[in-house]
């Protein structure tokens, strides 16, 4: 009996920590990939830009949001280990996030610069809370389970994406059912609604999950104050970054390739819009990579249980250079369809399993503080992508070239990551887990 309602509760707790996935990413589905850049670059071009500059402004917006969410992310990280209250920060986060996305009904038809302030504000939100939604993910998977708990969270939030972009698409393909009086209301109500639906289904993370216990440093010198304890940390972990090597190379790795993802992500409306392809056909695609992303996010759970992690992601890195590849010569609504469904074998998976692949070669002890670091290593490397992007666009008069740039992330990712050798990484983690231990008993 008691092993029954522990299974149950432990269920109830994962469910709870994959629910915050459906919630979150309302934003990642219709603000960053599918509706919000095309609407973004409407009004770019409404206050005088040029095509490719209102690319080129997008791509800089994304890349600005990212570096100020990188910088903060590492010492927060290291902060919340210290003092704990992970579920606070996420908290902090995600209402900076939903009243900033929620301000996008605000929005006139030429006001593209204040467009850019709260999409940053809302990524800086999105971000932010993902640090300390992640570094929950060793405390409450059992072991051996975080493989599959992570690929799951990344499978309801293709499926809570994909829902409710389904319904943002109705309400702007056909506003007068909806009570809305055109297209262009429709699209504010659709950003309104996804600050609705985070801040909603967010509440089963705070009420159901439990925050993990604090292991404070013992070493001599460690300031009591929480910021000054926070960056000691920090500066500690930089100082032995040789005793976790497996896990920087990693790091590096997953900065490179997850940057590739990334832009791909973020430009592949703005890209489609340029080229002439119409916002429906792009964001009933995207819609279709959400569910094609269920099954396949799931599949690559499995996948890694028989081929191992690292080279399901290698094999997911190899089907994105060709996506990148083919993206150079996509030319109708139908070759956005097929790149589409392709991201969608891939996107979810190769994400969830690089999370869970950090996640067993990190200490729990310094969970956050690592986490911090791996949000750092992908929002750092994420502005990269754009910004080259950007650069190549402005350059070359167009976005081709641009897009065929982003296969060197993944070429290069994938050859760093062949260097990681995963069980030194997952050994040096135990260690460090046994000596704090230790350290907390004496």
């Amino acid at each position: 009996m008691a092993t029954i309602v522990e299974n149950g509760a432990y269920r109830k707790i994962v469910n709870a920590w994959c629910m915050y996935d459906w919630a979150n990413s309302a934003f990642a589905t219709t603000i960053m990939a599918a509706m919000f850049p095309p609407f973004y670059r409407s009004l770019a071009i409404a206050a005088g830009l040029s095509e490719p500059d209102a690319t080129a402004a997008w791509a800089y917006t994304t890349a600005i949001g990212l570096l100020l969410a990188a910088v903060m992310a590492p010492i927060l990280g290291a902060v919340s280990d210290h003092t704990g209250g992970k579920k606070r920060y996420v908290a902090v986060f995600v209402a900076m996030g939903v009243v900033a996305t929620g301000l996008f009904v605000v929005l006139g038809d030429d006001s593209y610069l204040l467009a850019s302030l709260l999409f940053i504000l809302g990524d800086i939100g999105f971000a932010g809370a993902e640090v300390f939604y992640e570094s929950l993910l060793p405390h409450i998977a059992k072991k051996g389970d975080i493989d599959r708990v992570s690929t799951r969270g990344y499978a309801l939030g293709y499926l809570g994406g994909g829902i409710l972009l389904v319904i943002n698409v109705l309400w702007f393909m056909q506003p007068e059912l909806f009570f809305m009086a055109n297209s262009g209301v429709a699209l504010r109500v659709a950003f309104f609604s996804v600050a609705v639906w985070w801040a909603v289904f967010s509440i089963p993370l705070f009420r159901h999950v439990p925050e993990p216990p604090v292991v404070r440093s013992t070493r001599p010198g460690t300031s009591a104050g929480a910021l000054g304890a926070g960056f000691q940390r920090l500066s500690r972990t930089f100082g032995q970054v040789r005793q976790y090597r497996q896990l920087l190379i990693f790091l590096v790795a997953f900065w490179i390739y997850n940057d590739g993802i990334g832009t791909i992500i973020k430009m592949a409306t703005a890209y489609g819009d340029e080229i002439g392809i119409g916002l429906t056909d792009m964001t009933i695609a995207l819609i279709m990579t959400q569910f094609v992303g269920i099954p396949f996010a799931f599949a690559f759970g499995s996948l890694a249980a028989r081929l191992g992690t690292k080279l399901s992601i290698l094999l997911a890195l190899g089907v994105y250079v060709l996506i990148s590849i083919a993206g150079f010569f996509m030319q109708t609504a139908l070759h956005f369809y097929i790149l589409a469904f392709a991201v969608g074998t891939v996107q979810g998976g190769s994400q969830a399993l690089s999370r869970s692949l950090y996640g067993t070669m990190v200490p729990k002890s310094q969970s956050a503080e690592f986490f911090g670091f791996f949000s750092t290593s992908s929002k750092f490397a994420g502005i990269f992508g754009p910004l080259l992007f950007g650069l190549v666009a402005q350059l070359a008069g167009g976005s081709r070239l641009a897009i065929l740039s982003v296969v060197f992330f993944f070429i290069i990712g994938g050859l760093l990551l062949l260097l990681v050798d995963v069980d030194e990484g997952r050994r040096v983690a135990l260690e460090e887990d046994a000596a704090a231990s230790m350290a907390l008993a004496a």
